[in-house]
């Protein structure tokens, strides 16, 4: 059945949104701004501008370094327990610390030390770069002539598990993933993998940051053992804010933190010059984390832990799939390929769409139809569906806008060249 592609059935379709509401819990300084790219820097919550007064006038500005023992010493433990709602752990198993690649390497030593003198380890080349080049660090600085195989996908978008079945073995240290990728948005079986890793007595690491608050996780279920994600794409958490780390409770003690500082030392006030590493996940933080941009995560977690990660993923798989149907409907036609898996138990939440001229389409819409998408090499147009506040009618205006802007051309005057952010 082809969807209804009319602006009216869009309309219709908001007003039946049980999660409508909180599009009002956001700032959106321009109605008219069409934003989808909260899959790279989510939108801000209103609660975080009363929640940054209060920061900088009253607990920095007034009570001072008195602010640490009455906020600020467990921000990291406090809203890494409320992450960990959202992932399946248990409260004591994820903590905040440092940026998503800081927190791989610190995983990625971990695990292979932990492994060895296994030499080998497995990802694939859809994974996030950033993750491969802290992947190849690690590996070498451990001193231990590691083998990492990067394999391409076996399918349109992923490495099938009989693929990973024949290289996955005995001398496996460890496998590591992104869950959701970042440009096709396929989503990977986690539990089938993880257990495959386990069968050959390998560590798996999962990269959840274009999962948490997106998908529904459940880690212990699943059996992972280390998973490392973003704070500012779904979880709203503001640009460059710090990421979370999760360790399976029986590794803490277990695992080295090569980048051991005062804050992972079993008794970080005593100030001793003999490093005696904490036993919990404390064990995995490292130096005085950035208060403002910690503490300012917290909002957007509460508004997903209200909302509830059900009807987020509900809500986020009818959207994608109503973007789908109008691409078969009008975008197909012009050219444009689907770049997402049709299947939605295979997408997560945001959908890419191909077209040799992505780059200057994605400007044009930017620019001319206020438009905010992203682009991805080597033709993807991506589009980050964030139910809290994404409305059918945004979706149905952007496909709108792509339409004339492919069929007027008027891309054309726009560089080849990237420059800046995407």
């Amino acid at each position: 059945m082809k969807v209804d592609p009319s602006v009216i059935y869009a309309r219709e379709r908001d007003q039946n949104d049980e999660l409508s509401d909180y599009r009002n819990r956001f700032v959106i300084e321009d109605p008219n701004l069409i934003y989808l790219d909260g899959s790279s820097l989510g939108r801000l919550p209103v609660s975080s501008l009363h929640l940054v007064n209060d920061l900088v006038r009253n607990q920095w500005g007034d009570r001072l370094i008195r602010s640490w023992n009455e906020n600020w010493m467990d921000l990291s433990r406090r809203i890494g327990s409320k992450i960990s709602r959202l992932i399946g752990a248990d409260p004591d198993e994820v903590v905040i610390a440092d940026s998503t690649s800081v927190n791989l390497f610190k995983l990625f030593v971990g695990a292979l030390k932990y492994n060895a003198p296994r030499r080998k380890i497995i990802t694939d080349n859809v994974n996030f770069p950033s993750d491969l080049y802290i992947l190849k660090a690690a590996a070498e600085i451990t001193g231990t002539d590691f083998e990492i195989i990067s394999l391409p996908p076996t399918d349109e978008f992923s490495v099938t598990l009989d693929t990973f079945e024949e290289v996955i073995d005995e001398d496996t240290a460890l496998v590591s993933l992104s869950h959701i990728m970042y440009k096709s948005s396929y989503m990977y079986d986690i539990a089938s993998i993880t257990e495959l890793a386990h069968r050959y007595g390998a560590l798996m690491l999962w990269d959840f940051s274009h999962s948490v608050g997106a998908v529904p996780l459940n880690c212990q279920a699943d059996g992972v053992d280390l998973a490392v994600g973003s704070t500012y794409k779904y979880l709203n958490g503001g640009p460059g804010s710090p990421a979370f780390l999760y360790i399976r409770e029986n590794l803490q003690s277990q695992l080295v933190n090569p980048l051991s500082g005062w804050f992972s030392h079993k008794e970080q006030f005593l100030f001793d010059l003999d490093y005696v590493p904490a036993t919990n996940i404390n064990r995995f933080l490292t130096g005085t984390p950035s208060i403002i941009s910690l503490a300012l995560i917290e909002p957007g977690v509460d508004l997903i832990l209200e909302a509830g990660m059900d009807k987020i993923r509900r809500k986020a798989e009818s959207q994608s799939e109503y973007m789908i149907e109008l691409w078969e409907e009008i975008l197909e036609p012009l050219g444009y390929t689907l770049n997402s898996p049709r299947e939605v138990r295979h997408r997560g939440s945001h959908v890419s769409f191909g077209h040799p001229d992505g780059y200057r389409i994605e400007q044009a819409v930017r620019d001319e139809k206020a438009v905010i998408s992203d682009f991805r090499m080597p033709d993807n147009l991506r589009f980050g569906i964030t139910p809290l506040y994404t409305t059918y009618e945004e979706l149905y205006t952007a496909v709108r806008a792509l339409e004339e802007i492919t069929q007027s051309k008027s891309y054309e005057k726009y560089s080849t060249k990237i420059t800046g952010v995407t």
